[in-house]
């Protein structure tokens, strides 16, 4: 082919290459709340930083967001009352402006909430303000089995460079038993206990990331009840390719933290009858444990 014809060709070919602007719908922005505190029996008290973002339409990262108030309530059911015994307030704050991260005020007064008041009884409401709305979430504190057994493994799954980990728990019989597993990564497995109540129970994991050797594997246990199982299974199927399951969930799946604007006498937290008014993400309270491997 001569040159001129070669440069005709090409000349041809850029020319179609046309500028397409695509309209996509606008979608109302959320709050993204990531509460998730992971409990350590051992330490004095526990961990909680909500981290607050709002959703930006298709193809943005969420950006940093503030509140105007956040607050938990932590108590235990009364039996003869719909209020809670024992029932503390703690009020949170953003100690470090403009990080989006409310943890207990410690300026004023010390708002921790020490661990060894915990059981499996005790339930926590956090409640917060944003940009006029109030939401409203609950969670119990979930507790866990830990892991029996951590190994490397030898097998593949997809490709040659897949690393196998193997983990072995003990389900408490007669129970009805959730779990959530973190691999690290973003990499988050939902696993119930249908078929294995009250066994010891050996499963393999596969990472595709490529990790290196002598870098250590750090995988969490967490506890877990069905609603909030279902959550990270399903964000899971949402964001296998994505990775950060609480950082960026699908603009879709709803979580546990419900708008109640202008609601009084909130006796059933759902989505009072607002299918449409709700933020993204999950507040849960459970217990965690963590084990360790390192990679060949």
């Amino acid at each position: 082919m001569g040159r001129f014809a070669f440069l005709l060709i090409v000349t041809i070919l850029c020319a179609c290459e046309d500028v397409v602007d695509v309209d996509l719908p606008q979608t109302e922005t959320r709050l993204i709340v990531n509460g998730i505190v992971r409990v350590d029996p051992t330490q004095e008290f526990l961990p909680i930083k909500i981290a607050v973002t709002e959703t930006n339409g298709f193809f943005e990262d969420p950006t940093i967001t503030s509140l105007e108030s956040a607050v938990i309530l932590v108590g235990e059911p009364n039996p003869d009352s719909p209020d809670l015994l024992n029932l503390s307030t703690k009020i949170l704050k953003e100690l470090t402006p403009g990080s989006g991260v409310y943890e207990p005020d410690t300026v004023n007064v010390d708002e921790r909430i020490q661990t060894r008041f915990l059981n499996e009884n005790t339930v926590f409401f956090l409640i917060i303000e944003h940009k006029g709305k109030k939401y409203l979430a609950e969670s119990n504190y979930y507790q866990t089995v830990p892991i029996d057994r951590l190994e490397l493994g030898t097998e593949t799954l997809f490709d040659e460079d897949d690393t196998e980990v193997k983990l072995t728990i003990t389900d408490v019989p007669e129970e009805e038993n959730y779990y959530v597993f973190d691999f690290g990564f973003g990499e988050f497995l939902a696993l119930d206990d249908q078929f294995i109540d009250g066994q010891q129970f050996e499963f393999s994991y596969f990472y595709q990331t490529d990790l290196d050797a002598g870098q250590e594997l750090e995988i969490s246990i967490l506890g877990a009840d069905q609603q909030f199982h279902n959550y990270v299974d399903l964000l899971v199927e949402q964001t296998e390719e994505d990775g950060g399951v609480f950082e960026t969930p699908a603009a879709t799946p709803r979580g546990n933290v419900f708008d109640i604007t202008g609601l009084d006498n909130i006796t059933v937290v759902d989505n009072v009858a607002r299918p449409e008014s709700f933020a993204l993400g999950y507040f849960a309270v459970v217990q965690e444990h963590k084990v360790y491997v390192v990679k060949e």
